[in-house]
């Protein structure tokens, strides 16, 4: 998709004699205009390409054209396991989630239309365990590194074989296995190029998730106000009276940082600390939104 921004980059940098390009996947042609001419491959997959039952692919019928109330059973099905809901719009990600939030699970969205801390902060939340569920475009097919995600959802289905690739390649992951999951209604066909699948059955009521026992605070200050983890950590564990344990994932941007802290304990901390400095500044400190 940057084809001309890299032939850019490539042609203003004439005095470069080696290049390096590195790819997950092996699918497209090495562009003309990178100059290869001796080339050395390193391929690290094994020759059969996945080992066999990392990934299994199944499918549940829906039988609404909507198929909000399938996807609904499905996660109740699947339990508090961390999983991808990938729709193919904008729109259809915020009503989906928003839909999902009405039936009691708790989930955040993601798409190329929110703003940079907004799409920081939901990552940062499914990534900590705050929400073990990311509704999302295909923003989140590629480049996304988040360990241990269980699952994958198509609630709609890819656009093109590429598209279920790289969607796919969210789970199974550096040795784990997974599962994608395909949500057809009475009205769609499976892509020709998925074949002998197993079916879901989603018989009678399934309890709704356990909830994430994680919060995330937070913290408008980043590395620009010089302000680390370990500064993150001292704070909070001397003025907010935590411990080690209670203390989660840390991520500090530029000018912000995420902060996961035991769910129980985040309304005694904001308390305690809601006077104090960090780095001798006061700072905004607040459930992140």
């Amino acid at each position: 998709g940057f084809t001309e921004e890299m032939s850019f980059i490539t042609g203003s940098l004439q005095h470069i004699n080696k290049r390096i390009l590195t790819s997950a996947t092996y699918a497209v042609p090495i562009p003309d205009f990178i100059g290869i001419t001796d080339c050395i491959k390193l391929n690290f997959l094994s020759e059969t390409g996945l080992t066999p039952g990392m990934l299994d692919i199944k499918t549940v019928f829906s039988a609404d054209k909507d198929k909000l109330d399938a996807l609904f059973r499905l996660l109740c099905y699947l339990g508090n396991r961390s999983t991808v809901v990938f729709c193919n719009h904008r729109e259809s990600v915020e009503r989906t989630s928003n839909l999902l939030t009405d039936k009691g699970i708790l989930n955040v969205f993601y798409h190329g239309g929110m703003e940079q801390q907004e799409r920081d902060s939901a990552l940062c939340k499914f990534r900590n365990g705050t929400s073990n569920i990311l509704v999302t475009t295909d923003l989140a097919s590629r480049g996304l590194d988040i360990p241990n995600i269980r699952y994958i959802i198509h609630y709609h289905l890819p656009a093109t074989e590429d598209v279920f690739t790289h969607r796919n390649g969210r789970t199974a992951r550096m040795g784990a296995s997974g599962t994608a999951i395909l949500i057809l209604s009475a009205e769609e066909k499976l892509p020709e190029y998925i074949v002998d699948v197993e079916n879901i059955e989603l018989e009678g009521a399934y309890p709704l998730p356990e909830k994430p026992k994680w919060s995330t605070i937070f913290i408008a200050a980043g590395k620009k106000d010089k302000v680390n983890k370990i500064d993150i950590v001292g704070f909070l564990s001397k003025k907010g009276e935590l411990k080690q344990e209670d203390i989660g994932l840390i991520e500090v941007k530029d000018f912000f940082s995420f902060v996961a802290i035991k769910k129980i304990k985040v309304g005694a901390v904001l308390e305690l600390i809601k006077n104090e400095k960090i780095k001798n500044k006061k700072v905004k400190i607040e459930i992140a939104r």
